[in-house]
């Protein structure tokens, strides 16, 4: 191990002035005010019980170590796994406690492994247990949690098999276990005779194949592929699962081993459907588009029926494009056991094939022995259905070329009858967007709609986009009138959002809420009787920040598109005083259809700031005024797509926030560096080859050829083939002769993100070498696109620390 990281050591290697030379290959740390940021401990992850009693608090484990990174990693099929038969990269969690909301009390969970970290926490479905994969020096297990003790307990020690674990939105942790009870739960485990790994033989057995059938086949450029017969070898021993029940009785294996990508109960419990991986595996396709079969299984691993074979599925490009084969399978929340699923009627590809409709919604009831039964049809591509009832429902489509969304009031069990229009919104216009009506535990304990027996209105959860910012609120929505009433609403100083809905009827939810000193913390809200309670008190992870001043800048670009950008200056900070500052920059490019939806303000001026490597807010502690979040808008307009004007636009944009900060006395934009993160990277390696705005840059994990990249990037659906003059004038690459000021590439070495391969830096800073520019190239030891090892981040924050230091700061 040790020898491992004194190679990472190695590689973290900067190449200066002789190519032969490299430099500075020992770790190093950023001063002491970044670092004493970087390290602060942040506040727990919560997690709400369904039934509202509970608040489960998990200790986060901020950072890997380098030699955590080092342990054997297998890049297979898209993914990545360790040895454990677990994800790698996975932080997890130290501690945990349970805080119970009604009598505020907290109550820390014992019996955990010293030596163990929480990987995933779930709720059982009436919430009186909570199950956690916990991560062992072994392997990961599953451990249970009763509300009544609050002590963990080993639940079996059978070792589970994570491999297909990932977390879901907004950094979601749930098991996604199949729940027969409180205490009964099927989860993948690793198979009891599962030998030892495979061995790769040094002598090849031939040459690796592939063919091109004559039928066209655009695949992005992803990493971590299958790339030979040892791969597929390795991918079978890692990924086949057998699933388990555990019980208090102990475990039984159900149905057999496979490759699972999904295993669902049915609402009444008689059901599992399941999704399996089959051969023959792509070379040039991830495990997601591998052959799948689709069946439903009894929960003790009978066969019922086999609903679906799918072959290997191509990879679509273009606006639109989805699976030309059944898709989306699952089980609808308000039937016993119904499955639904949708069938694309232009064969996936709306470019080439026309159809009345895109997609057709299909529905089977159990025992599934009759035929398929047309639910809904949509014009545009289906996104999801938010079930209600058989009288009531919701269904959405989009259109991601003209960027509209269209949700319909339907009835599944009127088939027949017409839908009603009830929105038609632009994707990128949040001010009309009204919210996501609020869904409600139904008897089966699964989510459906919640509105009044005649269905004419629906609680509504909305972030509250306005001219002054997201000020999210509460409302009813009268569907009859299309009225929208707010029935609570965040106030300043605060931004506050409901995370959890308690008792709707009597409005009574949970809140999180903060201010710019402020950090995140809990509050219990009953909105009829105006009371609210505090449920948790974190206290800020910063207090060297308190005082640091915050403001919100809305400006103007050269053609009237309104702007905005969120301003950090020093604690104690007067520019009467103290004259102008070094500004820097951080931001992230986002393409729109229409001037209007770009120019609508995005974010709270109310948010407290949390700091993470990401974050360019450390360089306030070091004299710097901070712009983050920059606007940078490519508008799509008339016709044209965005990016044929990337570069004049992305100029505008800049020259406009250089502009807005010097117009506050704030900036001295004789010194300004930018920065940003993977397209972030990618928009400032431009801007120093296009502008002479920017004394410095940094620009982390980006791609800066875009022929590395031909069959479309970000929202350009366009081939290189097609559009060859906008992936030539895009690519920064191809004006590294231009260089203007001093460019700081950094990269993980082990970059897993599609079209950000290292190459991408490794490329451009030999072009800057080869014309005379002045750079520094970071390589940063067994990272993947998102750092997570101490050392490097302390590293990378040295590194742009004495970037600035050296270029910027200095007058």
């Amino acid at each position: 191990m040790k020898k491992n990281v004194l190679l990472a050591g190695l590689i973290l290697s900067v190449i200066l002035g002789d190519p032969c030379i490299a430099q500075d290959m020992a770790y190093k740390t950023p001063p002491k005010e970044i670092a004493d940021i970087a390290l602060a401990k942040p506040s727990p992850s919560v997690v709400i019980s369904s039934n509202g009693q509970w608040l489960l608090l998990l200790e986060n484990v901020p950072f890997l170590l380098v030699e955590e990174l080092a342990e054997p990693e297998y890049k297979l099929a898209g993914t990545r796994v360790n040895a454990l038969f677990g994800p790698s990269r996975r932080e997890g969690f130290s501690g945990a406690a349970l805080l119970d909301i009604k009598t505020k009390k907290e109550y820390p969970i014992t019996g955990l492994p010293a030596d163990g970290n929480i990987l995933e926490a779930e709720w059982s479905p009436l919430s009186t247990r909570l199950a956690l994969v916990v991560r062992e020096k072994d392997g990961y297990y599953l451990w249970m949690v009763s509300t009544a003790d609050r002590t963990a307990k080993k639940y079996s020690p059978r070792r589970l098999n994570r491999t297909s674990s990932s977390p879901g939105p907004s950094g979601n942790i749930a098991i996604r276990a199949a729940w027969l009870d409180e205490e009964t739960l099927i989860l993948p485990a690793v198979l009891s005779d599962r030998g030892s790994f495979p061995v790769q033989s040094p002598v090849p057995q031939g040459p690796v194949v592939q063919f091109s059938d004559g039928q066209a086949s655009p695949a992005r450029t992803y990493q971590d592929l299958l790339k030979n017969p040892y791969d597929e070898q390795l991918f079978d021993h890692l990924f086949t699962s057998q699933p388990v029940c555990f019980s208090p009785n102990g475990e039984k294996e159900i149905g057999r081993a496979a490759i699972y990508s999904q295993i669902s109960l049915s609402p009444d419990k008689h059901f599992l459907l399941v999704t399996t991986i089959d051969r023959p595996y792509s070379y040039t396709v991830t495990m997601r588009s591998f052959p799948q079969t689709t069946a439903v299984y009894t929960p003790q691993g009978t066969l019922v029926k086999e609903i679906n074979k799918r072959p290997v599925l191509p990879d679509g490009m273009g606006y639109d494009t989805t699976s030309p084969f059944p898709r989306n399978y699952g089980w609808r929340p308000d039937k016993p056991s119904t499955l639904y699923w949708v069938e694309a009627q232009d064969e996936g590809n709306p470019r080439v094939n026309k159809a009345p409709f895109m997609d057709v919604v299909y529905q089977l009831d159990a025992p599934f022995g009759g035929e398929k039964q047309p639910l809904a049809k949509t014009t545009l591509r289906f996104q999801g259905i938010q079930w209600g009832d058989e009288n009531f429902a919701l269904i959405s489509e989009a259109s991601r070329q003209t960027r509209r969304i269209k949700t319909y009031i339907f009835a599944p069990g009127q088939p027949d009858k017409q839908p009603e229009l009830l929105f038609d919104l632009s994707t990128d216009d949040n001010y009309a967007n009204p919210g996501a009506p609020l869904l409600v535990y139904n008897a089966y304990r699964r989510k459906v709609l919640y509105t009044d027996k005649t269905h004419s209105e629906l609680l509504m959860i909305s972030q509250g986009a306005s001219p002054q910012g997201d000020m999210p609120y509460v409302s009813s929505y009268a569907l009859k009138t299309r009225k929208n009433t707010i029935l609570w609403r965040c106030t300043a100083p605060y931004y506050e959002t409901v995370v959890e809905v308690i008792d709707p009827a009597k409005l009574q939810f949970i809140t999180s809420r903060e201010s710019v000193s402020e950090p995140v913390n809990y509050f219990l809200h009953d909105a009829k009787k105006k009371k609210v309670e505090a449920l948790t008190a974190f206290a800020t992870p910063y207090p060297q920040l308190e005082g640091m001043k915050v403001e919100k800048m809305q400006y103007k670009r050269a053609d009237g598109l309104d702007l905005t950008a969120t301003l950090y200056t020093p604690v104690g900070y007067d520019k009467e005083r103290d004259g102008r500052l070094p500004v820097l920059m951080w931001a992230y490019p986002r393409e729109y259809r229409s001037a209007n939806d770009a120019a609508q303000v995005r974010g709270s001026k109310y948010l407290f700031t949390t700091i993470n490597y990401r974050s360019p807010v450390f360089w306030v502690t070091r004299g710097f005024a901070v712009m983050e979040n920059v606007e940078m808008p490519i508008v799509g307009s008339n016709g044209a797509e965005p990016n044929d004007s990337f570069i004049e636009q992305l100029t505008s944009n800049a020259e406009a926030a250089a502009q807005a900060i010097y117009s506050l006395g704030v900036g001295d934009t004789s010194r300004m560096a930018v920065g940003g993160h993977s397209y972030g990277g990618f928009m400032t390696v431009n801007l120093l080859t296009h502008t002479h705005l920017f004394k410095a840059g940094i620009a982390r994990s980006g791609a800066y050829n875009r022929t590395l990249t031909p069959f479309g990037f970000q929202a350009e659906t366009r081939t290189y083939w097609e559009a060859p003059e906008v992936y030539y004038a895009m690519s920064p690459f191809n004006y590294a002769h231009k260089l203007s000021g001093a460019l700081l590439l950094i990269h993980g070495e082990a970059d897993n993100n599609t079209g950000t391969f290292p190459i991408q830096s490794e490329r451009m800073f030999a072009a800057i070498q080869g014309h005379g520019g002045i750079g520094r190239f970071v390589l940063l030891p067994y990272e993947s696109h998102s750092y997570s090892a101490k050392e490097n981040i302390l590293h990378l924050l040295y590194e742009v620390d004495t970037w600035l230091e050296k270029y910027v700061s200095r007058k």
